[in-house]
Order: structure tokens, then sequence, then C-alpha cells
């Protein structure tokens, strides 16, 4: 594949959102202000609020799923609207960067900046987010990351510094070469073994980014253990098959 093939013209952000009215609207303000930004996409996905009304009361286009499906699915969606508003639009012929945010960032969504540049300036076919340190209640995803860059890794050669990391912008000839996506939880696994594999260039980027505060109750160990069997199934099916960790292991 050339350089020429895989340009971008302009960025459009993609949001997969869920039970996000509290926090949709500031995050869809933000991402709107991100210079080289002129669309953005808010995909709801089986939200039971306003979550929805909200969005599009800021100004985004939304377009949803009737049930829950997924990040990977909420993803895909949002490919596919863009690709279509891109259709009747006079003129463009060439498509417009993904720029993939989470729905929590809130007024730091508009710190998106440096993941677009070097995609733009055709550096870089998919660039990831890389956070500081984010304010939690202590119940951590080490277990979660920890398989996922190991499995990265071992896959490719590559080592990320955070595997999970949602925010990233890509050339759409990148996403379509890492079509279908790794279900769930495992998109970003398997987004970055895909693409690394078919020989795209993969750019991790400092970003100030901040989501809200992780929990430790019941709720938030159950969304553990959904990312972590996502991530193991994004592996396998790779051909990637990682030892249990330590403290899973028989004696």
């Amino acid at each position: 594949m050339t350089t020429e093939d895989r340009r971008a013209e302009g960025v459009a952000a993609i949001i997969p959102a869920k039970d996000e009215q509290d926090r949709i609207a500031a995050t869809v303000e933000a991402t709107k202000a991100i210079p080289g930004v002129d669309l953005v996409v808010v995909v709801d996905d089986g939200s039971t609020d306003r979550t929805t009304a909200t969005a599009t009361e800021a100004g985004a286009v939304v377009v949803g799923h009737p049930r829950n499906r997924g990040k990977a699915a909420a993803m895909e969606t949002g490919a596919t609207a863009l690709a279509a508003i891109e259709a009747r639009e006079a003129g463009r012929t060439v498509p417009r960067a993904l720029l993939f945010l989470d729905a929590d960032l809130e007024s730091t969504a508009g710190n998106a900046g440096p993941l677009i540049g070097p995609v733009l300036a055709g550096e870089a076919d998919m660039t990831i987010g890389v956070l500081p340190a984010q304010r939690t209640d202590g119940g951590g995803r080490g277990l979660v990351v920890d398989l996922s860059r190991n499995g990265i890794e071992r896959a490719t050669g590559w080592t990320a510094t955070q595997p999970l990391s949602g925010q990233r912008c890509l050339t759409r000839a990148a996403f379509e070469a890492a079509l279908p996506l790794a279900e769930g939880f495992g998109v970003e696994t398997g987004l970055t073994i895909d693409l690394l594999r078919a020989g795209f260039r993969v750019v991790e980027v400092d970003v100030e980014f901040h989501h809200r505060v992780t929990g430790t109750d019941l709720k938030a160990q159950l969304h553990r253990g959904k990312q972590y069997a996502h991530v193991m199934r994004a592996l396998v099916t790779r051909g990637i098959r990682p030892s249990a960790p330590a403290r899973f292991r028989r004696v």
C-alpha cells in the first residue's frame, strides 16, 4: 500500500457512548473545538438515559443501537455512518481520518490534537494516546493490561505502553484493514495486532486525557472480568495463547 493510499483529509471524531448523559455534552463540545475536527459522530450503544438527546443538543451527529452491542460494534457503526455522510459530500475524494474518543473524557477531550498530527502528516497510520496517571478508587485493571501488553508483544514484537487505550486516530485504510474488529473490549488489542502484522505504522503519543474515577464495587469487578475475557478471546483468535497470570495458576 502506498503513502498516497493511506492519506487522510480532515478528521471526524467517533465517540461510542452508553448511558453517558452527564458527560457526553462536555465531551462533544470539547471535541468540536479540536483543530481539524469538522464532524463529531456519537454512537449511542443502547443507552437507557438521555445520551442521544444530550449529544444531539451539543452538536453531534448521533446514530445508535436499540440494544447494547459493545464497543467494537459501536466503532464499526460510527465508521459506517461517517462513510455514508462522506458519500453525500460534494467534492470529497479522500476520506477523513478517524479519531476515536471515549465518552467520559469531558473537557479533556479537547487535548486530542497530538493524536491527529502524525496521521494527517502521513507519519503514522494509527496513533495511540498514552494517558497520565488517572485518579482511581484502587480498583485497577493490571491483569487486563498485562494480558493485552504481553499478548501484543508475543504477536508482533512491539511493546505497548497503554495497550487498552481507546483514544486513537487512524486512517480509513488502516481501520478497514482491521475489519471485522475484535469483539467488545478486545477491540484495542486486536486492532493493534492486526495493523502491526499488516505493516501499518503505529505510534504512541502522550496526551492529557482524564477519565472518570473507577470503582471497586461488584459492578466494576464484573466489568473487568468481561474485559479480561474479551482481550483473551482477541488474542486466542489471533493465534496467541498467553499463560494464566501467576495468581490464577493452580499449585
